[in-house]
């Protein structure tokens, strides 16, 4: 028997990480969460509350957490470098705190230096902390990002080299954002879309999908622009969420949004997937 995608959402928190967390991921009928632990925006580091660290992880509630956006160990700034570890390595241990499975954290630039540079710079300052992590803990999870011009992984296939800099780390998985994908040249729209994506998925990084961002895109395949939109709304469509579901790299991969709006909207994507997923 196929295992069922539990399909969920980043949750809005308001009253505290499991007390507002869990009453929204009730609302929209979320099935699993995504969350914040620090600040998304900035490098503050944010202790938790150990009482609502405890409810979130004896809730039962499948968990992950999605590290700040500023993360870039491909950066050339030392202050940029000596922020990420000290987030990261806070931000695995909050996860642990919560009992969350994986921490997603996007995959970085160049930032204008040679690609081999920042490259060498992943290996030498992310490899430390993967071997920080107990054999029960978080795993990190890589997030391809927008724009191919720009990003150390953009494409799929970009996982393969950045998965070899950090030899294969058994506590390294991915999170597949299908905004960030369709972005960056793989047409999800397109009748085979899906299945030729996800195929490479699996060529490039085979058992490590962990994590679905499931958004629609505002913008056309290929553009190079991340700007999330509704699900079945957007240039994306109904359809390849239905094949994403079906194929079976996916199958059984958590399926989070993170799409525009919040209540009543997520609540309507979160049951457009549902309906995609009973078909």
């Amino acid at each position: 028997m196929t295992p069922t995608n539990l399909i969920g959402g980043h949750v809005f928190v308001t009253g505290g990480l499991a007390t507002g967390g869990l009453k929204y991921a009730a609302e929209i009928g979320a099935e699993m969460v995504q969350v914040f632990v620090t600040n998304p925006r900035g490098w503050a580091l944010s202790e938790g509350n150990p009482a609502e660290d405890a409810k979130l992880r004896e809730s039962g509630v499948s968990s992950f957490v999605h590290a700040t956006y500023l993360v870039n160990f491909g950066s050339p700034t030392p202050a940029t470098l000596e922020n990420s570890v000290a987030v990261i390595r806070h931000t695995l241990r909050r996860a642990a705190q919560v009992g969350a499975a994986g921490v997603v954290m996007h995959t970085g630039s160049p930032v204008g230096q040679p690609r081999e540079a920042a490259m060498r710079q992943v290996r030498e300052h992310l490899l430390p902390l993967l071997d920080e992590i107990d054999d029960d803990g978080p795993e990190l999870l890589l997030e391809t990002m927008a724009s191919k011009a720009q990003m150390l992984c953009a494409t799929v296939q970009d996982l393969g080299p950045y998965l070899e800099a950090l030899d294969g780390h058994p506590k390294v998985g991915v999170c597949l954002d299908t905004c960030h994908v369709f972005s960056a040249g793989h047409d999800l729209a397109a009748p085979d879309g899906v299945r030729l994506t996800l195929d490479a998925l699996h060529e490039a990084a085979p058992g490590r999908l962990r994590l679905i961002h499931a958004n629609d895109s505002k913008d056309a395949c290929g553009s190079n622009r991340d700007r999330h939109e509704n699900i079945g709304a957007g240039h994306i469509g109904a359809q390849a969420f239905a094949d994403l579901m079906r194929h079976p790299v996916a199958a059984g991969i958590p399926i989070c949004i993170e799409t525009p709006g919040k209540g009543d909207k997520h609540r309507e994507d979160i049951e457009l997937l549902k309906k995609l997923r009973s078909a």
